[in-house]
């Protein structure tokens, strides 16, 4: 597999997972007439379908990670090759920025411009833990072929079991920081999100760790 090509589909697949999640919040805003739990209802249901599509498509070009985290996580485990993994994040980063200007230009936004949305505290910050060790762990406890499905339903759930809406990804609130619509975040609270989201990463990989150890100590009895 030439590398350049498993580059590019993060890149691609970042961009078109952050172009989803910013169209379709700035699409339900417009829609919802003020019902904000109808407009996340609807920024939830476009954002699954674009996850699974997207890992399906893209998964087997690249691993369809569009997350650093992800990335780190599986060049620690020795799962990703860890000279990719420079290149994996970069690719993943400027996706997202890419996917944020491309919404904004289909609802004829102003293309460059930043985020005034607060979110921000101690709860968003333990969400934002909770919901990326809980997408890491169901990453790698995921069965071969499945993870699109699994990851996506996880995805759809969690953001409305956490507080944050569940970001789980520091190239989402990355982007997220350049579109001042529904699903944005301002640039200032990025810093404390992308820091949770490290340590939900590294919760994750120890709840997988853990569980491991006692399958095969139940399995040897």
């Amino acid at each position: 597999m030439i590398h350049w090509r498993r580059y590019f589909a993060e890149f691609v697949g970042t961009a078109a997972l952050l172009c989803a999640v910013i169209g379709s919040g700035i699409m339900a805003e417009q829609l919802a007439g003020g019902n904000v739990a109808l407009a996340l209802l609807a920024n939830t249901l476009a954002t699954v379908f674009a996850l699974y599509a997207l890992i399906e498509t893209l998964g087997p070009i690249s691993g369809a990670h569009f997350n650093p985290v992800v990335s780190m996580v599986l060049a620690y485990r020795k799962d990703l090759a860890r000279h990719h993994l420079t290149a994996y994040v970069f690719a993943q980063m400027t996706g997202a920025v890419l996917g944020a200007w491309v919404a904004h230009a289909m609802f004829d936004l102003d293309i460059l411009q930043w985020s005034t949305k607060v979110r921000t505290g101690p709860a968003q910050w333990f969400a934002e833990a909770v919901a990326t060790g809980g997408l890491l762990f169901v990453i790698l406890r995921s069965p071969q072929g499945k993870a699109s499905s699994i990851v996506a339903c996880y995805i759809g759930a969690a953001y409305w079991f956490t507080a944050s809406t569940s970001f789980a990804n520091p190239a989402a609130a990355f982007g997220r920081m350049f579109s001042n619509t529904f699903a944005g975040i301002s640039p200032a609270d990025v810093p404390a999100f992308v820091a949770a989201q490290m340590v939900g990463g590294i919760l994750g990989l120890v709840l997988d760790s853990l569980l491991k150890v006692e399958y095969h100590h139940d399995h040897r009895h």
